[in-house]
């Protein structure tokens, strides 16, 4: 899915190589919500998903000092 991406934000640079600035920036826009919507995909997805420690929150128990 990624290979589409970057393939729309190519022709994106291909299509402002060639002075057509509005289709250009259609393609631009077109890639940032494609790689915005693979993004969410991956971290929300329960099969795929990967985690992320740092925004998992856990309530643990601590030992208070000079409690043996």
């Amino acid at each position: 899915m990624m290979t589409i991406a970057f393939a729309v934000l190519l022709a994106a640079f291909v299509l402002r190589l060639w002075n057509l600035p509005r289709p250009a920036m259609a393609c631009l826009f077109l890639s940032f919500v494609m790689v915005v919507g693979i993004f969410l995909w991956e971290i929300y997805s329960p099969d795929y998903g990967f985690r992320m420690p740092w925004l998992q929150v856990e309530l643990r128990h601590a030992v208070p000092v000079g409690i043996g």
